[in-house]
């Protein structure tokens, strides 16, 4: 489905998208190298941070050139396999993004909550395996919607309310709601948006009980400051998520839904980098310092 129909907003529209496109693959990769590159930068929660970069890169990989392409061939046609491939791929790294919060969540937690045994718990080791698990839960994820729409028979010449193959708008293709299916798109629903969102809250509620208990206000200020950027990317991500698919149940114009996804999908991964760069003093730091180290 196209954003917009009116051939003269298509040029506006290319380059628009090429353009944050552009801004977040290299905003992401400059983090990337920046923690790679400052060995200050080598603790758990800058490992967690490049990885988390990583999967932007991915997950907007994943939809705006495809985009663009259509935007330049007026085309807005795609193949079974195509889509089946862009959805699995969608999957895997939405799911890693949501994946990596919570585990950085859990970072948090450790690092305030328990700070003289910070680095014996989250060790190298352990950072490791908690980014494997995550890739294989977000693989895992992408298998059984695979599954899912695979049942599908009536998938030939159909038009869905958005510009890419979202896995939410191909299950609705579906004219049989079976009970399995019921079953498992519930199990994934508690499994993936329950569990990592309950885990996130109860770190930060322990978070909040601790940092309450510091007795001088500089020592609860910078306490809580190491968590600011991580709590506005979990807002700005699992809300507009959420906001997206509360927002088409509740609405029934599907360009409404196609603006609305931009949101989550293109909007967010942008404005990471920015959000750890400007609020964080060794992010700005390191930054300052690669063009010298990479010389």
């Amino acid at each position: 489905m196209e954003l917009s129909q009116d051939p003269d907003l298509q040029p506006i529209l290319f380059g628009l998208f090429l353009s944050m496109y552009l801004v977040t693959v290299l905003g992401n990769l400059l983090i990337i190298l920046a923690v790679s590159s400052d060995s200050h930068l080598h603790t758990p929660m800058y490992f967690f941070l490049s990885n988390l970069s990583l999967a932007d890169i991915g997950f907007i990989s994943t939809t705006v050139p495809k985009m663009l392409v259509n935007i330049q061939t007026r085309s807005t046609d795609i193949s079974y396999v195509g889509c089946l491939t862009q959805m699995s791929i969608f999957t895997i790294f939405g799911c890693m993004d949501y994946m990596l919060l919570s585990v950085m969540a859990y970072d948090r937690f450790v690092a305030i909550c328990y700070p003289l045994h910070y680095l014996v718990m989250m060790n190298p080791h352990l950072c490791g395996f908690l980014t494997f698990v995550s890739f294989l839960f977000s693989l895992l994820d992408s298998q059984m919607h695979n599954l899912m729409i695979l049942k599908i028979t009536n998938f030939k010449s159909v038009e869905i309310s958005s510009f890419f193959c979202d896995p939410s708008q191909l299950l609705n293709l579906s004219c049989s709601h079976t009970f399995s299916n019921k079953i498992v798109k519930y199990f994934l629903g508690a499994f993936y948006g329950l569990f990592p969102i309950s885990g996130i809250f109860f770190s930060y509620y322990k978070i909040v009980s601790t940092i309450l208990r510091i007795p001088s206000s500089g020592g609860r200020y910078r306490a809580f400051s190491t968590c600011g950027s991580h709590l506005a990317i979990v807002g700005l991500f699992i809300g507009t998520g959420l906001g997206v698919y509360l927002g088409s149940a509740a609405s029934h114009s599907p360009r409404k839904g196609a603006v609305a996804s931009v949101m989550y999908t293109v909007v967010t991964p942008m404005l990471n980098p920015f959000i750890y760069s400007l609020r964080n003093r060794d992010i700005k730091g390191a930054l300052r310092r690669l063009p010298s180290r990479m010389a």
